[in-house]
């Protein structure tokens, strides 16, 4: 393990019953329509979506003007709409294209801006990123949201990635420093695997927490990471890779918010 560099700096075990209480929002199970593709149900016009298709180091993206809406994009093989209860549906195989800085597929959104752009925001402010989901299939380990490293230097580490792993622990990773590979990983909780759970990223200056199912873990952010901007990342980012593409990781998402401020 490498040496900790993000220190805890808070706990607290008080339980928030409500979603709206979490920063949800209005997304709930009882909103979606299991007939609409994905952004007749969330907000998909500040994401773009990235697959695991396309060319060796090229994977496809596909943009917010084309998830959005009730004519919205989706595919049967790795982004849709479940039939039954109306999740926003993410299937990331082991096998699949990836990024030239991964060795592992994904089936992730990636924050934009509503003018198309690419999300790029300071630390300085308030930024959230809140949602309920649940991991219905993992090999091993799948991160299901990410505070990623903007514009700002080379770096191209996510400063923060919460992980669900097969035997349901989760976990937050925290980037030791813009320039070193290593995390220093946090045991939050467990939650077995196809159950629903709730988390919230957020991100306030050099603070960042982390509440899942109502309990609040707080963290120091490093100074050598104030140079950078910062974007949301969300979906199934699959940890593991191998010739198979029946194996891998599907989540499922039952509501999905940014806020800043």
């Amino acid at each position: 393990m490498h040496k900790r560099k993000f220190l805890a700096l808070a706990v607290s075990a008080a339980a928030v019953g409500a979603l709206g209480a979490l920063g949800i929002g209005n997304a709930s199970a009882a909103a979606l329509d299991p007939a609409l593709p994905p952004g007749g149900n969330f907000d998909l016009a500040v994401w773009q979506l990235q697959l695991p298709t396309g060319s060796p180091g090229k994977p496809d993206t596909i943009s917010p003007a084309r998830l959005k809406g009730a004519s919205g994009y989706s595919n049967p093989s790795y982004f849709w709409t479940d039939k039954n209860d109306g999740s926003m549906t993410f299937w990331a195989p082991e096998k699949g294209v990836t990024t030239p800085n991964s060795k592992y597929a994904r089936s992730e959104l990636r924050e934009m801006n509503r003018d198309g752009s690419a999300a790029d925001w300071t630390l300085a402010g308030n930024h959230t990123l809140s949602a309920q989901l649940r991991v219905v299939s993992v090999t091993k380990n799948v991160a299901v949201g990410q505070v990623k490293l903007g514009t700002g230097g080379t770096s191209t580490k996510p400063l923060a990635e919460l992980y669900y792993r097969a035997n349901g622990d989760v976990y937050l990773g925290t980037q030791n420093s813009p320039d070193a590979s290593g995390q220093t990983l946090h045991k939050i909780t467990n939650v077995a695997l196809g159950v629903k759970w709730t988390y919230v990223l957020n991100v306030v200056g050099n603070t960042l927490s982390l509440t899942v199912n109502g309990v609040k873990s707080t963290y120091s952010v490093p100074a050598a990471f104030s140079p950078y901007r910062q974007y949301f990342k969300a979906g199934s980012y699959n940890q593991s890779s191998s010739e198979s593409t029946t194996n891998g990781a599907k989540v499922k998402f039952y509501a999905l918010t940014v806020r800043h401020a």
